[in-house]
């Protein structure tokens, strides 16, 4: 089939959803990027069950996407911050031990974008998506540029379509 068809057998599937904002500093209230992502999600028609921010600590990280992992309750984690290349950066490194395939598509395709924007800055960008059993992962940076970017032109798009892939 092609993959107009699989999306159009696809476009009725929804997504319980988590997300995660990893920072030292925001909370709920100053969350934009978290935020950015609740409120894509939810326009599309997905529904966002969990939301909570973690230290940038990657124990904290880890702990936090282990607990929502391990309940096999959703369909996709979106994460945003800890993916630049600063010492305290390890989102990426916490995810990567997560997932069990790869979508590496996701993080060139936004690196490709992100040029578009930020020119050679993108190269900072260490996004990274795939599967952790059978769970989406997504991490995004913490820019609310970054993350309307990726729930956009990636993510939102083409969620109905992974939710159904994965479950084939």
């Amino acid at each position: 089939m092609a993959t107009n068809e699989h999306r159009e057998l696809a476009k009725d599937r929804k997504a319980n959803c988590a997300v995660l904002t990893i920072s030292d500093t925001r909370t709920k209230e100053t969350d934009k990027g978290g935020r950015t992502i609740i409120d894509a999600l939810e326009a599309a028609g997905h529904t966002v069950t969990a939301y909570a921010i973690a230290k940038d600590d990657a124990g904290a990280i880890d702990g936090q996407l282990r607990a929502w992992l391990s309940g096999h309750a959703f369909d996709l984690i979106c994460t945003t911050g800890g993916t630049g290349i600063a010492n305290r950066d390890t989102t990426i490194e916490v995810v990567e031990r997560l997932l069990t395939k790869k979508l590496d598509g996701f993080g060139e395709i936004f690196r490709m974008l992100s040029y578009e924007q930020v020119q050679a800055a993108a190269m900072l960008s260490r996004a990274v998506g795939g599967l952790s059993g059978e769970t989406l992962l997504f991490a995004m940076p913490g820019s609310v540029n970054a993350v309307s970017l990726a729930m956009s032109k990636l993510i939102v798009p083409e969620l109905s379509h992974l939710v159904w892939e994965r479950s084939r």
